[in-house]
């Protein structure tokens, strides 16, 4: 009961501005040798450098819900151009959590999603820029049990809503004029397979949202492709330039071939 209350609090939120980061206590990367192991599947050999003064990553210091772990993304610098965008949770049992591809639309990035922690990590985000530098930040959140946590509604709710793609601009927040702000969010029960039946206590077999594809107009913002450690039901808070479309396009799709989304309008 009390997971559900909680995802239940988190899903209200969803549609509101989000506290994402941590004003409890600071909490910076922590050394590790995960990350030693982790690094050449993901990047090789590739130099990294310290992202800290271009970009920031906010996180909790100590998570409320596990499963739903607030993560914001944001760079200071808006001429510096970010093409590539990887989230990773060292200590998951699968580390990897989304990469995302930029239109040149997006501009500045600042980009809100929740994750599964499912013990004690760093959360890390690498930026590629235009010119193929990597640029690392990230935080050390206390969580435990994300991964395996059950969902918050039993499946007859979730197919329910299955595929249904909520959308809502934000008003401003003291961004430029030719700036917007949305939330979108896809209903989906994004089964991560480390979560047992609460009659049968087998496994639940993975199940989850592995793409996202937003445009405005012909024009790509966004490409996502994610794993188990995104969060139930996928969300995403981000800020884009305005090219006068009047709406988004949006395309997700799970690993069992289900396609999701719409045209929506923007409002505001």
């Amino acid at each position: 009961m009390i997971r559900q209350l909680a995802l239940v609090a988190a899903l209200l939120s969803t549609f509101a501005l989000p506290a994402t980061a941590s004003a409890e206590r600071p909490n910076p990367l922590q050394d590790g040798a995960t990350w030693e192991h982790l690094r050449p599947s993901y990047f090789a050999d590739r130099p990294i450098q310290d992202g800290a003064g271009r970009f920031s990553l906010d996180a909790p210091f100590r998570a409320q819900d596990a499963a739903t772990v607030p993560v914001r993304f944001q760079q200071a610098d808006p001429e510096i151009r970010v093409v590539r965008l990887t989230l990773l949770v060292d200590e998951n049992p699968a580390p990897f959590a989304a990469e995302f591809e930029f239109g040149p639309d997006m501009g500045a990035i600042d980009l809100e999603t929740r994750l599964r922690v499912n013990a004690y990590s760093n959360v890390r985000a690498i930026a590629e820029t235009e010119d193929g530098t990597l640029y690392m930040v990230g935080r050390y959140v206390r969580a435990s049990g994300g991964c395996s946590a059950p969902a918050a509604r039993d499946m007859e709710a979730a197919m329910a809503q299955l595929g249904r793609t909520h959308v809502r601009w934000i008003a401003p927040e003291a961004q430029p004029e030719d700036r917007r702000m949305v939330q979108v969010m896809v209903r989906h029960p994004s089964n991560s397979g480390l979560q047992r039946d609460q009659i049968t206590h087998h496994y639940i077999p993975a199940w989850y949202v592995d793409r996202v594809e937003i445009h405005q107009g012909g024009a790509l913002l966004f490409t996502m492709t994610g794993g188990i450690t995104l969060s139930e039901d996928p969300s995403f808070r981000f800020s884009y330039s305005d090219n006068g479309a009047g709406g988004l396009s949006i395309r997700a799709g799970d690993i069992r071939g289900g396609e999701y989304g719409g045209d929506f309008r923007a409002g505001l």
